[in-house]
């Protein structure tokens, strides 16, 4: 099936949009958070301080290997500088973790999914129960 000139039209302003807000979270990472300037954030990541300049303003578009990069030094996820999808959840969880041994998580997430075996078989019974 061809897509009308609108239907392309429309995609294209939609990916424009995209890339400009995606622009305006990696400056906001860079200045904000990381507090480097372009020329120290492109070092970094692998390009130049002026194509970074470019990306924030929405005119191009970085690398896998610099968002990779990106992704590693300040700590956001890949999903928040690509589409803006929230992970503060994810920094919560580091920050209260953080308080914890490796050891200490893995036995929390042990009893964590004995519960849920347990909730589950719960409802199974409940639901059989019902049948009856």
């Amino acid at each position: 099936m061809v897509k009308s000139e609108g239907i392309l039209k429309e995609e294209s302003q939609l990916e424009k949009l995209e890339q400009i807000e995606r622009g305006r979270r990696i400056k906001g990472i860079r200045e904000n958070e990381l507090k480097m300037k372009k020329t120290q954030l492109g070092k970094a990541i692998g390009v130049s301080g002026q194509f970074l300049g470019l990306v924030e303003e929405g005119k191009g578009n970085l690398a896998y290997k610099s968002i990779k990069r990106l992704k590693e030094i300040s700590g956001f996820s890949s999903d928040y500088i690509l589409y803006g999808l929230d992970d503060n959840i994810i920094k919560e969880t580091r920050k209260i973790l953080g308080k914890y041994t490796d050891k200490q998580i893995m036995e929390a997430i042990e009893i964590i999914k004995e519960i849920a075996l347990f909730i589950k078989s719960e409802d199974k019974t409940k639901k059989e129960d019902n049948k009856k």
